[in-house]
């Protein structure tokens, strides 16, 4: 993909201006603020999310924000492979092309000891955190691989490299879905094996996510080593900016690496 002259991109002539990039768990604060930074970055912008009230705001907002921006919202269960699919195969015939999936589906649970782990969380943790992984790259592949300049980014957090005793199942569904990662992302290095890959797979780390309403619920509170989700968007658009070789099959780190 090289950058495009395409009218429903509002921003500066960059390497997002006219890419179609999707975003899934498009609901939460981490997705909102993406949403707008992709918007201002002059890309077309296909979020999605199981919670249609929530996936509304962010994409309500991004068009408000950027008002020559393409924003769209789709009601999508990444729990299921055909729907994750669907979504996909969507976004290429209505846009022509994918050169983006950025994942944020989210969720934690945890437990005073390792004991105390309720297998449960698990159960929940393993659907959330790595099936949609699972069914987004397995569905983006082809697409993004198409575009010439595909990018595949999970975000990821530090504990999976340092599990705690307490957090045993996010840990575990975590580190799962940076080795599915980078399984997509060596499946993209060895699909040309001569040349630079045509998408890249990336894993973005941070230790937590903060944002404003939560500041303002803990005013007191310090958030070290947090990465603000506005500091996250800006760092997944950056990810366009370099040659898909330097980006495919790495883990990079937004917070002190453990």
């Amino acid at each position: 993909m090289t950058p495009s002259s395409d009218p429903h991109g509002g921003g500066d002539g960059g390497p997002l201006e006219g890419a179609v990039v999707a975003v899934a768990g498009a609901g939460g604060p981490a997705g909102h603020a993406t949403l707008l930074r992709l918007a201002e970055a002059g890309a077309v912008v296909v979020a999605a999310d199981a919670d249609a009230e929530r996936l509304a705001l962010g994409v309500d907002a991004a068009r408000f924000a950027h008002g020559g921006a393409t924003v769209t919202g789709d009601t999508v269960d990444l729990l299921h492979l055909a729907a994750a699919r669907e979504w996909a195969a969507k976004i290429e015939k209505e846009f022509g092309r994918v050169d983006g999936l950025v994942h944020l589906v989210g969720g934690w649970r945890g437990s005073a000891t390792f004991a105390e782990t309720d297998l449960a969380d698990w159960e929940l943790l393993h659907d959330l955190l790595v099936r949609t992984v699972q069914h987004t790259s397995l569905a983006f592949e082809g697409p993004l691989a198409r575009s010439g300049n595909g990018r595949f980014v999970l975000v990821s957090a530090a504990g999976a490299s340092k599990p705690t005793a307490g957090n045993a199942a996010y840990a575990a569904a975590k580190a799962a879905a940076e080795a599915w990662t980078l399984a997509l992302a060596d499946g993209f290095r060895k699909a040309v094996p001569d040349g630079p890959p045509a998408a890249a797979a990336t894993v973005l780390i941070v230790k937590a996510l903060v944002h404003e309403a939560l500041r303002a619920q803990r005013p007191g509170a310090r958030f070290a080593g947090f990465t603000d989700v506005t500091e996250l968007a800006t760092s997944i658009c950056q990810l366009w900016s370099q040659p898909t070789e330097e980006v495919n099959g790495t883990r990079q780190w937004l917070t002190p690496q453990p």
